[in-house]
């Protein structure tokens, strides 16, 4: 009996895509599945996988799903504004928190050495930049990061310890966070600016802004900080690049108060808001810093709770451990810039921002914003994909960050370090981007892309730690 042989074929690639791209240009059917060697073949990689994905995996299993409880179901209440030195733990009266991981002052980088310099001078240290600098220099203050004081600063942020911070209570855990108001827009610290106008914005917030917000937000009672970001979401915002929704839904939330706030600090107050279109970022890092703290008492997780960057270097945590590993800070790769500038002139990845990330804001969200659309190719595929990215290495989706576009789907949240180093995909970081050297500020913004080598580090730590 004659056989008859097919007059169509049907093909699935696996793994190099020019296979199904050279098919698919002859007008061949093919579905392509981009599979790659686990943590591109390192056998001492791929053998800490198969640990943690097998015999290990009941503890790590268990472990992430109560941390990953505590992400997407902690209440963060916003209920206070005070001077640092007051509520952060561990600051003193010669204290700077900056971004990021620990750093000496020989390793900062040019933006964040100008911001912890007026950060100096507004403390009322330093007559100037000049003086500034030697105190620094000289190890007259101490530098220390941010997040092992329960507080988060955005980009090139140093405060000192009479900064205005809002205290933002996770209601469930209970752990409490801290992070310093937004400076707005314009000639600013947290851009790397230390000039007189930049200085003076410290000055402002410490002195008007940040008595007169505390007075509002203690009338206002306490503020479901996510339950606002929730229909930011569904408004545009990733509530990391872009954050004018929300922050009108606060202000809005806020407007009974602000009213009985009169004379010259009511008028300073209102052009400050009117001006200030991220003025949201902070209030969130800050809430999702105490979801994360909450999350870090879980022992035995592989999911991040920690990722900062102070711009010379980048570094995670994972929940259950203090233990930092740390590497070299990425550029800011897909990027838009302002006139005249570009990666030449660009500063690498900085910031504490990134702790949106990590609760399924910023690139998790990035499928239902338009605004970072433009940074990712410009349509809302590009965004999508980008989503979807995260989608493949986190653990869960948010039941409460929602995405209209993908049909109500939640935001990914839960970065998976062992998903991150076996598929060889890191987080997207949306974020701004400063000049690398002569102190003019912000020159576009971007997405960075986080580097692999803390992730690699971290998974060998975790497997150490549940293999000893």
């Amino acid at each position: 009996m004659a056989v008859g042989l097919p007059t169509e074929a049907k093909v699935v690639n696996i793994g190099l895509s020019w296979f199904a791209e050279s098919i698919r240009a002859q007008g061949g059917d093919v579905e392509h599945v981009d599979w790659r060697i686990p943590a591109d073949g390192d056998h001492v990689v791929v053998a800490a996988l198969t640990r943690l994905y097998g015999p290990a995996s009941g503890r790590v299993e268990s472990a992430n799903a109560e941390v990953l409880r505590r992400l997407d179901r902690g209440v963060a209440l916003l209920h206070d504004i005070r001077p640092a030195i007051d509520v952060v733990p561990g600051v003193t009266d010669r204290t700077l928190l900056h971004c990021g991981p620990a750093i000496d002052w020989p390793d900062v980088c040019d933006p964040l050495r100008r911001s912890m310099r007026a950060a100096v001078v507004a403390e009322g240290w330093a007559p100037d930049v000049e003086h500034a600098d030697r105190l620094l220099a000289g190890g007259e203050v101490t530098l220390a990061p941010a997040n092992l004081h329960a507080t988060v600063v955005p980009m090139a942020s140093a405060i000192g310890p009479s900064a205005p911070v809002y205290v933002v209570t996770n209601a469930d855990g209970p752990t409490t966070a801290f992070a310093p108001i937004s400076q707005g827009p314009g000639e600013v610290a947290w851009f790397g600016r230390e000039t007189p106008a930049a200085i003076e914005r410290l000055r402002f917030l410490r002195d008007v802004a940040g008595p007169t917000l505390r007075d509002v937000v203690r009338a206002a009672g306490p503020i479901d900080v996510f339950s606002l970001a929730t229909q930011g979401i569904h408004m545009g915002d990733d509530l990391h690049m872009r954050t004018q929704a929300t922050t009108n839904l606060l202000i809005r939330t806020l407007l009974p108060q602000l009213m009985d706030v009169g004379g010259r600090a009511g008028r300073e107050l209102g052009r400050f808001l009117a001006g200030n279109h991220l003025f949201f970022l902070t209030i969130a890092m800050a809430a999702a810093k105490s979801l994360t703290l909450w999350a870090e008492q879980v022992p035995d997780s592989g999911i991040v709770t920690t990722m900062a960057r102070n711009g010379t270097t980048f570094g995670i945590r994972l929940a259950g451990s203090q233990r930092w590993s740390i590497t070299d800070a990425p550029p800011v790769q897909d990027a838009l810039y302002y006139a005249g500038q570009g990666p030449e002139t660009s500063a690498k990845d900085i910031g504490d921002s990134a702790v949106l990330e990590l609760v399924g804001l910023g690139g998790p969200a990035a499928a239902g914003s338009p605004a970072v659309a433009a940074f990712l190719g410009g349509t809302m595929a590009d965004a999508r994909r980008a989503t979807e990215q995260m989608v493949a290495i986190c653990a869960a989706e948010s039941s409460r960050f929602t995405l209209p576009v993908l049909d109500g789907r939640g935001t990914p949240v839960g970065v998976d370090v062992r998903k991150v180093v076996e598929l060889g995909i890191t987080p997207k970081i949306n974020t701004g981007i400063l000049h690398a050297s002569d102190g003019s500020g912000q020159v576009g913004a971007g997405v960075a892309t986080a580097p692999p080598a803390c992730f690699v580090d971290a998974l060998l730590d975790l497997d150490r730690r549940l293999s000893g």
